[in-house]
């Protein structure tokens, strides 16, 4: 257990809140006829990690190609789960498993592998097969542009992000996904979590496209400028965006009657004691983890501490770019995992040069430092997910939201019976579920819920080291057999309408209840 020099009362009133809360939440009986008839559940994935093929078919280089194969992180996605080649087998278990909807990534680079001109033909039979795949079970296809795969052709071209270029790119890239798939796609996403895409590729370096400047990186970059390329691949982020939300209210949404919505990376953001100063922190990490990007679609411009701290260094928006971006979202995609204790730093802004880090002016630090859980960041914090919904509720008026992204890895090298029976997971998703219908029974305007992930997958952070799949796969078989995880088995039950308890065992049938109203 890592010592920390904090509060003890504070910590041990936030440890038995923390037992107290999983306790209540893994007693409870629900299922997902509790829920609003309108609300969705499924699981999610995205291209690079999912579906293998990654030279085959036209398909070129992304820069989450180029980043897996640095050296940065074990092995790579070229084959992983390979559902390019077995789509319909996995849509079959989908379809065994209840979900409502599928919520997956297009590879900008597999269907126009020059990142702007030509159609793959391959490229678009595949996405075409799939959807239609998805629709005869009857499960809804919910679409991501681009998650963390930009197509590296641009990236050598331009720098991607941190040229205006994109803006343009990105539009005619999803000029075509509209065009071709929107008959049936009716939920769109821009950019997967881009608060954690830009700082991750353009501040640390920890992640594509793998940019940083000394002093700031985790990584050896050889490109980059930690203190200025943060805020403006996110400004381009924000304009692309906005672009392509306009191209389809303008051409498409009409006869399409879809909505296109917009991701970002969660944490709850708690002080780490209760000083003035760590209260300030914590407000501070929201406005800069969230506000970032939140505040543009709102308001048309960035929070006002952002803009003090970062000065000159935070690009401005004219008034016909602040036009275009407020209210530029139907939804908000959240990927939510765990909390954060934030603590004042403020001394960082006395340093030059400083990075987006310093301009927040507070450190973090994962809930796993306070109580440790099987030595991973990413341990039981419900009440943290119900602090976020209830954050995008009172200070951003209420927005449609859909969790993308919400789950728990587990060490992909256990045993074979320690990997399947996965109950701790169970314990994550039944706990983190009933958050969410706490919330949306509290007002939260909650609309979704995924779980991260359908499969086991190649993770950014994790390779194939520690895997979040409802079903096993091990990557050393060359058939990459499917295996149910006893959270899988949890969650099929659950979204079927039946009580079920820990061991994922039927408790109570449910066959007569009818969906929630509320």
């Amino acid at each position: 257990m890592v010592m920390l020099n904090i509060n003890s009362c504070f910590v041990v009133f936030l440890c038995l809140c923390l037992c107290l809360f999983v306790l209540v939440a893994c007693s409870m009986e629900f299922d997902h006829l509790d829920f609003p008839h309108d609300f969705i559940f499924g699981a999610s994935t995205s291209a690079y990690q999912v579906e293998g093929a990654a030279f085959e078919d036209g398909r070129t280089p992304s820069i989450f190609d180029t980043f897996a194969h640095s050296g940065h992180m074990p092995g790579n996605g070229d084959v992983t789960a390979d559902q390019y080649h077995k789509y319909k087998e996995d849509v079959e278990l989908m379809a065994e498993t209840g979900l409502d909807a599928y919520h997956f990534s297009i590879s900008w680079s597999r269907l126009i592998p020059n990142g702007r001109g030509p159609v793959n033909p391959k490229g678009l039979e595949y996405y075409n097969n799939l959807i239609d795949a998805l629709v005869s079970k009857g499960i809804h296809p919910h679409v991501t542009l681009v998650h963390s795969d930009v197509p590296q052709v641009l990236e050598d071209e331009y720098g991607g992000f941190i040229s205006p270029k994109i803006i343009d790119d990105f539009v005619a890239y999803a000029d075509v996904c509209f065009r071709e798939f929107g008959d049936r796609v009716l939920h769109w996403t821009t950019i997967n979590e881009a608060n954690i895409f830009v700082f991750g590729g353009y501040d640390v370096g920890n992640s594509p496209p793998c940019r940083c400047s000394f002093p700031f990186g985790f990584n050896d970059c050889t490109t980059g400028n930690s203190t200025t390329e943060p805020y403006l691949a996110a400004h381009h982020l924000l304009l692309a965006h906005a672009s392509a939300t306009r191209l389809y209210r303008e051409k498409y949404q009409a006869r399409q009657c879809g909505s296109v919505g917009f991701s970002l990376y969660a944490f709850d953001f708690i002080p780490f004691t209760n000083t003035e100063v760590d209260v300030i922190a914590a407000r501070r990490s929201y406005d800069y983890f969230i506000g970032w990007f939140m505040e543009p679609l709102i308001h048309g411009e960035y929070p006002l501490v952002m803009r003090t701290n970062a000065g000159s260094r935070l690009p401005v928006f004219t008034q016909n770019e602040t036009e275009l971006i407020k209210g530029s979202f139907d939804f908000i995609g959240i990927n939510y995992y765990t909390a954060i204790r934030a603590k004042d730093n403020s001394i960082s802004l006395t340093k030059e040069p400083r990075d987006f880090l310093a301009d927040q002016a507070s450190t973090w630090k994962y809930m796993n430092d306070v109580i440790p859980f099987e030595g991973h960041p990413f341990i039981n914090t419900p009440w943290g997910l119900q602090g976020v919904l209830e954050h995008f509720k009172q200070v951003y008026g209420n927005p449609p939201i859909v969790i993308h992204e919400n789950g728990q890895l587990s060490d992909h090298s256990a045993d074979y019976d320690t990997i399947l029976n996965d109950q701790s997971r169970v314990e994550y998703l039944q706990a983190h579920i009933g958050a969410v219908l706490d919330a949306v029974r509290n007002g939260s305007n909650t609309k979704g819920y995924f779980v991260w992930s359908f499969l086991d997958v190649y993770e950014m952070m994790f390779g194939t080291k520690y895997t979040f799949g409802l079903y096993y796969i091990d990557f050393n078989d060359p058939r990459l057999t499917r295996h149910p995880r006893l959270s899988q088995k949890w969650y099929s039950r659950f979204l079927k309408a039946e009580k079920v308890n820990m061991e994922g065992e039927i408790h109570t049938p449910n066959e007569a209840k009818t969906h929630s109203t509320s």
